[in-house]
């Protein structure tokens, strides 16, 4: 028989800045198009604090919204003209769902949607925009939902999204080519699905630099064949030296660090390519004349866009890449704000702090 839902859940809601608490509040209803899901897991994403400290454009007021946008669950409800999706399925979720007819949305970019945070217009961002799955109930429009396979489980499905962000950002570059070279600079989650996706791509050296000798472990466990220490060794040297003075084909700067930011474009041979996924907060000297002269290329990301959730699942349940090794904690919906000093103060070695509102 279908779950009764409850008509009150609980919910970590945002009442001021860096101030979220547990409320009871009510459970939101499916409209058209959308489906209501019960959220198993919830996964903390580096913009998330950004988010708690109430700092991003175009965010519901405080007292009324639940961040969280890396969720898995299933559905419980389904709403009018929904025919692909129907109760009980297991679905992950992506995080943008752009108005469908701007000029971005109508090319394919919806993560880039020109109407970003105007409800009125139909676009959504889950957990930055509007309500998303630091609570027990969520809804999503069908347009973001992507069915999990049976082998892979809600906690590593609640981490697509890290792995597609990757996936879009290599598509951005116009994608990798089996036999290729690469950099990825910086251990964090983003970095560490890099180098399992690059490697399922067919990437045949990957070289990984960060200053986290734990992190560097779990980039050797999960494929980089060469870890470097930036604190130990000149990051652009270590990468000419793996690559015979050549430099790699394609380099992904995953730290948002100023310095990596300003090395990624001192890595790549002639003709590479460079993806900047991470987020400086200051600005970056790029080395210009080298990059025309060397007719390098270069492209950011915004999400995970191009349906790229859909393709890293595929590779989750191949277990061509893997997301329990990036999980080290898991907490209780009730327990969120220690959920989310665990994950910013890195204690205990984590990387990836996963959020259970159900149990």
């Amino acid at each position: 028989m279908p779950e009764k839902i409850p008509e009150k859940m609980k919910a970590a809601v945002l009442c001021g800045p860096d101030d979220l608490q547990i409320k009871e509040v009510d459970v939101p209803s499916p409209a058209p198009f959308e489906v209501l899901i019960k959220v198993m897991a919830c996964a903390i994403c580096g913009s998330d604090p950004t988010v708690i400290k109430g700092n991003w454009p175009n965010q519901p007021p405080f007292g009324g919204f639940t961040p969280g946008h890396e969720y898995s669950g299933q559905i419980v409800a389904v709403g009018p003209n929904v025919i692909n999706f129907k109760v009980g399925d297991r679905v992950a979720i992506e995080t943008h769902k752009g108005c469908g007819y701007c000029e971005n949305c109508k090319r394919g970019k919806y993560t880039i949607c020109l109407n970003y945070g105007k409800n009125e217009t139909g676009h959504r961002h889950y957990g930055f925009t509007t309500n998303g799955g630091y609570a027990q109930y969520v809804v999503n429009h069908v347009s973001t939902l992507y069915k999990i396979a049976d082998n892979v489980e809600f906690d590593e499905a609640a981490l697509v999204t890290t792995a597609a962000c990757v996936h879009f950002a290599l598509d951005n570059l116009g994608g990798l080519l089996g036999g290729e070279s690469v950099a990825v600079l910086g251990p964090g989650p983003i970095g560490l699905m890099a180098v399992q996706l690059v490697k399922a791509l067919g990437a045949t050296k990957v070289i990984l630099t960060g200053t986290r000798e734990s992190r560097l472990k779990v980039g050797k466990e999960v494929g980089a064949d060469v870890i470097v220490d930036i604190n130990k060794e000149d990051p652009i040297e270590a990468v000419m030296k793996a690559t015979d003075g050549m430099g790699v084909d394609v380099v992904i700067e995953c730290s948002g660090s100023k310095k990596a930011a300003e090395e990624a474009f001192q890595m790549p041979k002639r003709g590479g390519r460079i993806s900047l996924i991470g987020d400086p907060h200051e600005p970056v000297t790029v080395n210009l004349r080298k990059f025309v002269l060397d007719d390098l290329r270069a492209a950011g990301v915004r999400g995970e866009g191009m349906g790229d959730c859909k393709r890293s699942l595929a590779l989750f349940s191949a277990g061509k890449i893997k997301a329990k090794p990036l999980i080290t904690h898991t907490f209780p919906l009730e327990d969120v704000n220690i959920a989310l000093k665990t994950y910013m103060e890195r204690i205990d070695g984590a990387i990836k702090v996963v959020i259970h509102p159900n149990g």
